[in-house]
């Protein structure tokens, strides 16, 4: 039976016929979609919804990989107190399903945050420097980017820390006895060789956030479910919308899978 090479998944040399299957359903379907005006009028419809996925999905996931870093650092922190903070909010948040988190953010905790800034800025507002904020003015599709920031944040912190974990202590230690501050030894010491271990398992966060972003269809946020929920309603043409739903989200998904393999590959052989 044949063996994987030292520094080689196994499957590493297998010929992707799974992906030449793929390929050539995708290409089948990009036909059917040129040539019926159905599928054709569907896509187009559909599409529209792409660029508020990709803007959620982006947004929410910048937002979410900083503030778990900054989670990351706090459950590695020498302070017992923040330890414990970043702890209690990781368990909470990853015990939360992303849909009931959605819903109670918007509803919720905007109302919530609007409140508190509104009690922050009411000396100006009752001068009447500023106008108070209304609920209205913090819009859906916003928060339902706070929702994925405050639901993926909990699952990347625990990507960094336990990227961070990796990294041997003596290495650490000898940037130590060479007087780097803390900052530079985790700038120049810790990071670059930690990225090694962060990257693939927050490369799968990101391409699962881009098929949870779908989740916003509920709020009535105009991403690619949405639209293609309302034509779906309006036409009563399931089967050819969500088909093409479907294809839209498989093309995202597996596109971004195969640049990040490539990525994680060219990591693999840089670091022998």
């Amino acid at each position: 039976m044949a063996t994987a090479r030292p520094g080689q998944f196994p499957g590493d040399d297998d010929f992707p016929w799974w992906l030449v299957a793929l390929s050539a359903i995708a290409l089948s379907l990009a036909g059917v979609i040129v040539a019926n005006d159905i599928y054709a009028q569907v896509f187009a419809v559909v599409t529209k919804g792409l660029g508020v996925t990709i803007l959620v999905t982006l947004a929410a996931f910048t937002l979410a990989t900083g503030l778990g870093l900054v989670l990351a650092l706090m459950a590695l922190s020498e302070h017992k107190a923040l330890r414990q903070v970043a702890r209690f909010y990781t368990e909470v948040i990853r015990g939360v399903p992303i849909l009931v988190l959605l819903f109670y953010i918007a509803f919720v905790g905007a109302p919530a945050l609007v409140w508190l800034v509104n009690a922050i800025l009411s000396p100006l507002i009752e001068a009447g420097h500023v106008a108070a904020v209304e609920v209205r003015d913090l819009s859906l599709m916003w928060r339902a980017i706070l929702a994925l920031t405050i639901g993926y944040s909990a699952f990347i912190a625990e990507v960094f820390r336990a990227g961070i974990q990796s990294v041997d202590k003596g290495q650490v230690e000898a940037a130590k006895a060479l007087g780097l501050s803390r900052v530079q030894r985790f700038r120049l010491v810790v990071l670059p060789q930690a990225i090694r271990v962060i990257l693939p398992p927050l490369g799968n966060d990101f391409v699962a956030m881009v098929k949870d972003s779908s989740l916003v269809s509920v709020l009535g946020v105009a991403d690619i479910t949405q639209m293609g929920k309302v034509y779906a309603s309006g036409s009563f043409r399931f089967f050819e919308t969500y088909s093409i739903v479907a294809y839209v989200y498989l093309v995202l998904t597996i596109g971004l899978s195969l640049g990040l393999r490539a990525i994680e590959r060219r990591l693999r052989r840089s670091a022998r």
